[in-house]
């Protein structure tokens, strides 16, 4: 922590701030402060012009003021002259109601007012392309089930290495780094926290990650489905609600050693399914993972049903182990701020009103699921989860109309530009019809 930036600058020999925030997109936007200049930023905010980023803002709107957060600090591991701050966004010297991260820190304060804390981790899968995005970058992955493949592993190790060093040097408890299910795909990992610390880790992860494949001459991308033929990149999210040292979700008497709020909790995840779709499934690629066919590999390892398990990864929810589930829904695309409150809001929801999840199902989804009978299947594409968010009064009483409002207004305008946009195939298959 860092009460006084100005002081840690002086401490850590930081020389610029980049003081930045996500808007409704995800997308990671910053300003370069100067150390010298840090001290008036800490108190007023970096100014910007809300309208430029996907904030659902017009020209006419007054300065929009990134007020940094010092307990976020992180010094750039590769660049230690400069220090990273994620920052609280405010207008008219109030909390911009749409603002991603605002949106969570409110989401957690009501869930702290009934006794709760979340807290997440997150697995980022992304892939290593070459400069264009248009191949992997190791011609050499080129296994039929390339998961965990040493070589491909440690062809690699040079940029793995020094993000996993990164993390180290932070302190974020990196414990493993592997070779994913597709050829040219990596997933690292880091140690769970609460959910607003994990958050700020995982918008700094995509950063750090695409800068040092960078600086390799690679890319990293976090594109949900970069390769029709390979699976995509998915963003689990183990999750858990504690009081203090105590995990709520943790039950050595319930079965599969969870408690009736861990169940709840899930109900409500279940009952706003295909709502929570727009935010953790978040692009029209999105929906080329979570609906795909078998892939190379011979499985997707993404959800196309709402169903809950025990340990299966062939489910959109997965209790792996006692005193936490997985959401494996969320995708590379999420936003690291959005995503985690509206699963914080669905499932308190499901709580507050005791939503049970239905019947635990233990078969192989891929093969069987077509036998379950009632089971919701999950949206089809970006324009079904936006009108079920559309529809949603969980969601929309819990992240506030502004949120739901601005981000349904920009949403439906990329869907409508992705509409517009005439592709090959239609050419292929109806230009001689």
């Amino acid at each position: 922590m860092a009460n006084d930036l100005a002081h840690a600058a002086k401490e850590l020999g930081i020389k610029y701030f980049l003081i930045s925030y996500v808007d409704l997109f995800g997308s990671l936007r910053a300003k370069l402060a100067p150390a010298a200049a840090i001290g008036g930023m800490q108190k007023a905010g970096a100014g910007f012009a809300g309208f430029a980023t996907w904030l659902d803002m017009t020209p006419a709107d007054p300065d929009l003021f990134a007020v940094p957060d010092p307990d976020s600090l992180i010094q750039l591991p590769w660049k230690p002259e400069v220090g990273w701050l994620a920052s609280d966004l405010v207008m008219n010297d109030e909390l911009v109601a749409q603002a991603p991260r605002n949106v969570l820190k409110s989401t957690i304060l009501g869930a702290e007012s009934i006794g709760y804390q979340m807290k997440t981790g997150v697995e980022c899968e992304f892939f290593l392309t070459t400069p264009d995005g248009q191949k992997i970058s190791d011609g050499a992955d080129n296994a039929t089930k390339p998961c965990y493949d040493q070589s491909a592993l440690m062809r690699r190790y040079e940029v793995i290495k020094e993000i996993c060093d990164c993390m180290l040097a932070l302190g974020w408890g990196p414990y493993q780094n592997d070779h994913e299910d597709a050829n040219g795909q990596f997933e690292m990992n880091w140690n769970f926290d609460d959910a607003l610390v994990t958050a700020d880790r995982h918008v700094f992860f995509k950063y750090m990650a695409r800068s040092i494949a960078e600086k390799h001459g690679l890319r990293a991308t976090f594109m949900p489905k970069p390769f029709i033929d390979l699976t995509g990149s998915g963003c689990h999210m183990h999750t858990s609600l504690w009081q203090g040292d105590t995990n709520l979700f943790e039950d050595p008497n319930g079965e599969l050693g969870v408690s009736d709020l861990c169940y709840n909790f899930i109900g409500g995840l279940i009952h706003s399914a295909d709502a929570l779709c727009a935010f953790t499934n978040p692009t029209v690629n999105s929906y080329k993972r979570i609906n795909a066919p078998r892939t190379v590999s011979g499985a997707t390892w993404a959800p196309n049903t709402v169903t809950y398990t025990g340990n299966n990864r062939t489910h959109m929810i997965r209790i792996p182990d006692a005193g936490r589930l997985e959401l494996r829904l969320p995708d590379g695309a999420a936003n690291p701020y959005l995503a985690p409150a509206a699963v914080l809001a669905a499932g308190l929801d499901g709580i507050q009103n005791q939503r049970e999840p239905g019947k635990r199902l233990d078969i192989n989804m891929y093969t069987d699921g077509h036998k379950v009978r009632g089971a919701k299947k999950l949206p089809l594409n970006l324009l079904d989860a936006l009108r079920s968010l559309e529809k949603s009064n969980v969601l929309r009483t819990a992240l506030g109309a502004p949120l739901i409002d601005g981000y349904l207004k920009l949403k439906h305008e990329e869907w409508n530009a992705y509409s517009r946009h005439l592709t090959q195939w239609e050419r292929d298959n109806t230009l001689d019809i």
